[in-house]
């Protein structure tokens, strides 16, 4: 039952989001669209951005569940990608209110989820540190949000095929050359050396 509450409660708020920005929205009235009352609300979610992150992850999840594979990853960035301009309404307004952070977080969570496991991949019989595939990951997590955010703030204009064709080119062999820079034991580098 829990599960199912959750899942109505965010299907309320992106009914909701489809009309209007996340900062006109109260709890009342995603109570009132779903049909329960106030404290059933509460008793899942600390507030509508506590909801709204919820609803994120949990699609998130389903798109790039199975695609997070050095073979797959474009498939589930394309999803991603797919999943934002089929719900160009619910992303712009929710781009254009006090919560773009909550998306932001979102694309940061899909992103890096994705990323992390293409690099452990990529990295098999490696020996790279943890802390250097993390960073790996983060930079491109950063370059691939960065490029998303983007695109919403511009109106989603190019297709999302397109996007992912880019990015495939530019970073096509380039995770496994980055490991390998890693990959060995690097020099320390002192401040003197720096100048």
């Amino acid at each position: 039952m829990g599960k199912t509450t959750k899942d109505a409660l965010g299907e309320s708020l992106k009914r909701l989001l489809l009309h209007t920005t996340l900062d006109k929205i109260t709890v009342k009235d995603i109570v009132e669209e779903c049909g329960v009352n106030r404290q059933t609300f509460y008793y899942h979610f600390q507030d509508i951005f506590d909801l709204l992150s919820w609803v994120f992850i949990q699609e998130a999840n389903k798109t790039l569940q199975e695609n997070r594979t050095c073979n797959t990853w474009k498939v589930g960035f394309l999803q991603t990608l797919c999943y934002i301009k089929e719900h160009k309404k619910l992303v712009l307004n929710v781009y254009r209110s006090v919560s773009r952070e909550t998306l932001e977080r979102y694309l940061y969570y899909a992103t890096y989820g994705l990323l992390k496991h293409v690099i452990e991949e990529e990295a098999e019989g490696m020996c790279v540190a943890e802390k250097d595939k993390k960073f790996i990951a983060d930079f491109y997590k950063y370059a691939f949000v960065g490029l998303v955010l983007e695109w919403i703030r511009l109106g989603l204009k190019e297709e999302p095929e397109e996007i992912v064709i880019q990015l495939g080119t530019l970073i096509e062999g380039n995770l496994k050359k980055d490991l390998q820079k890693f990959n060995q034991k690097r020099p320390v580098i002192q401040r003197k050396d720096l100048v």
